[in-house]
This record gives C-alpha cells, sequence and structure tokens, in this order.
C-alpha cells in the first residue's frame, strides 16, 4: 500500500489587503488568512488556504497560526494519504478550530489528487458545468447599495447577494431600493448575517417579499435557532441556514426541525472538504439544496471549492466572489479564473493553485 509520509510543514501568515468590507458582524480591510505546505517524502506538496473570520467562526489569523503549528507536529511522519486518519488526529487533538483545519484538510486532498495525477474534481468522482457566481453588495446607506447594484447590472452580473441586519426598517428600504435599479431580470438573494432579532426578521421578511427575492442566509443569531420553525411559517422568503450550521449533524439538526429551506457550506465552518460533503450528502439525500460560500480566501481557496463544487451536484447556488470583492492583490499563481461571473479551472493534477513567490517573501513564514 502506498504511503506518502509528512517530511515538513510550512506555515505562512497569509495577509491580502482589501477594500473595506462591512457586514452586520463588522468591517475587513485585510483578509486574515492562513497558508500552508505540506511536503511528503515524494518530493511533491500539497497546499492549503484558510480565511479567518472571527466575528463568525470565533478564530483570528493569530489563533490559526498558532494551531496551525500544533498540528503540523502531530503530523509529521505520518501518511500524508490517509485522509480521514489525518483528520481525525486534529479532531482528536482539538475541539472546533474549523478555519485552520480547513487548510490542513486542503493540502491532503492536493496530495491525494496530484499522486492519482487528476484534478481534484476528478479525483472526487465529478464533472465540470457552468459555474456563475453572485457578486456581494456590503452594508451601507440604501443610496449607495443602490449604486452598487447598477454598477454590478453593467458589469454582467445577473445574481446580486444583499448584506442586511443592522437595521431591519432601513434593510427593508436597502432591498426595495435595489429591486427598483436592478429590474425584474436580476436575481436578488439576502444576508442578514446573524444581525436581526425574532421580531425584526420577521417584520423584514414580510415586507421584503413582494421584491422577488430568492433566499435569505441567517436572519438571527445562532441561539435562537428554536425560532426558526415559527419564522419558516411566517416568512414568505425562503431560508438558508449559514452560521447554524457547521458540520452534518448540524444540518441534520435544522432539517429535522423544519429551520431550513437551504444550507450554505463554507470549508471554514465545516473543517474542509471531508466534512463539506458529508453534509452535502446529508442534504441531498433530504432534498435541502446547498451553496457553496466562503469567507474572504484568496483564488488558491477558490480553486479547491471550485473543484468541491463540480463534485457536488446538490450545490445549486454558487457565493464565489470573495476574490472580486477588494483584493487589493492576488498572491495565487494558476487556479481559477474569471469569465464574467463565471468560474472556469484548467485540468492539472490537484488543486491547480500554488501561491505566488513574490508574495510569499513578504509573509512571515513558519516550518514544522
Amino acid at each position: 500500500m502506498t504511503q506518502f509520509l509528512i517530511a515538513k510543514i510550512d506555515i505562512y501568515r497569509f495577509s491580502i489587503p482589501m477594500e473595506p468590507f462591512t457586514i452586520a458582524t463588522g468591517t475587513m480591510d485585510h483578509a486574515q488568512n492562513v497558508f500552508i505546505r505540506v511536503h511528503t517524502d515524494a518530493g511533491f506538496y500539497g497546499v492549503g488556504e484558510c480565511s479567518a473570520f472571527p466575528a463568525i467562526v470565533g478564530e483570528t489569523q493569530d489563533t490559526c497560526l498558532v494551531m496551525a503549528r500544533q498540528f503540523a507536529k502531530l503530523w509529521i511522519g505520518k501518511d500524508a494519504l490517509d485522509i480521514q486518519g489525518r483528520l481525525s488526529q486534529l479532531h482528536a487533538f482539538t475541539a472546533g478550530n474549523t478555519t485552520i483545519k480547513s487548510a490542513f484538510d486542503m493540502a491532503l486532498y492536493d496530495i491525494a489528487a496530484k499522486h492519482a495525477e487528476l484534478p481534484l474534481y476528478r479525483f472526487l468522482g465529478g464533472e465540470k458545468r457552468i459555474i456563475e457566481s453572485d457578486i456581494t453588495i456590503g452594508i451601507a446607506s440604501p443610496e449607495i447599495m443602490a449604486e452598487k447594484a447598477v454598477a454590478f447590472k453593467q458589469s454582467g452580473a445577473n445574481i446580486l447577494k444583499v448584506k442586511l441586519g443592522k437595521n431591519a426598517i432601513e434593510d427593508v428600504e436597502r432591498v426595495k431600493q435595489i429591486r427598483e435599479v436592478a429590474g425584474s431580470e436580476m436575481k436578488i438573494r439576502i444576508d442578514a448575517n446573524q444581525g436581526w432579532s425574532y421580531d425584526d426578521a420577521v417584520y423584514a421578511l414580510k415586507a421584503m417579499g413582494k421584491y422577488d427575492i430568492e433566499f435569505c442566509e441567517q436572519p438571527m443569531r445562532t441561539w435562537y435557532d428554536d425560532h426558526l420553525p415559527a419564522l419558516m411559517q411566517h416568512s414568505p422568503i425562503k431560508i438558508m441556514a449559514d452560521e447554524s450550521v457547521y458540520n452534518h449533524h448540524d444540518a441534520r439538526k435544522q432539517i429535522n426541525s423544519g429551520s431550513c429551506h437551504y444550507i450554505n457550506i463554507k470549508m471554514a465552518k465545516s473543517g474542509g472538504i471531508f466534512e463539506a460533503k458529508q453534509i452535502h450528502d446529508l442534504a441531498a439525500e433530504r432534498g435541502i439544496a446547498c451553496m457553496m460560500g466562503g469567507m474572504l480566501e484568496s483564488r488558491i481557496a477558490l480553486s479547491s471549492k471550485l473543484h468541491f463544487v463540480y463534485a457536488s451536484s446538490n450545490v445549486q447556488f454558487y457565493d464565489m466572489d470573495t476574490c472580486m470583492l477588494g483584493h487589493l492583490q492576488d498572491p495565487c499563481i494558476g487556479g481559477v479564473t474569471y469569465d464574467g461571473y463565471k468560474l472556469n479551472i484548467a485540468d492539472t493534477p490537484g488543486i491547480g493553485a500554488d501561491a505566488d513567490e513574490l508574495f510569499l517573501e513578504g509573509c512571515e513564514k513558519f516550518i514544522v
């Protein structure tokens, strides 16, 4: 049986400057990412990237860097092709920390697909299809958000994702003005990022029902999950679970309690591809369509997500615009390309993306 032993792991503080971007939980002015390379004794490595979003997942770039060094120590000398075994080590070592776990998961899948000499989506049993991302409008005044909608429409966008959740009354006005300028053809989906109370959610969703909204992501804080079945009864707009679903156990509970129509899968929540597939498969069995979402990853992690989407037929919505949301540098070579808002990737082995060496020269580095 072939084994690729892990020889060393390089860990980088992978900070990407970006234009300030505001959602209900706060404003980000740079992507707090971590990049790793897991080197094997076979002479090649796998890459992984994660994006810390502390207000949502509870991890910072610094906590990810600390845990990455701990994880790396566990893996030295172990078989990189035993994906489940390696991930079980991480889960036995610490609960949570799904963001940094996702980078290690991604690197293992990159190694496995490279060993099989297949692009990752084919290694996962998938095939290419047309993937068109939405484009996100961050929270601002209704007028500014409407101006953004016009600009995106003129650039060829067909699907808008509108961030809400700071003030329910103003949120209704935001959506009203965006729908007026977007016209009836553009799809509009909204994301409250846990910003509303139950009463606010009932008010806002009822008031927005006439604006043809595709769905609303995560209207309330997760501690109000027990109110979701009632909200589902009142809302004319379908509900998508985001922060309420980290793993397939969360998904099972949300589905069984009648708390969502859809589920948003993010690698930073699930801990990577292995658990994301379990969420996807469970949701597919229950007729609950999924979305591929993300934090503020570069095109490196985005590439792994596109491969996953190609191999996951129940992922029917695509929120894969993070690299278009104001990253001021592109640290990736190879990887995903955009044709307008459609995503493509070359058929190279593995994930097909890596970090630019010039960018890495400016990053703090740790070697285990």
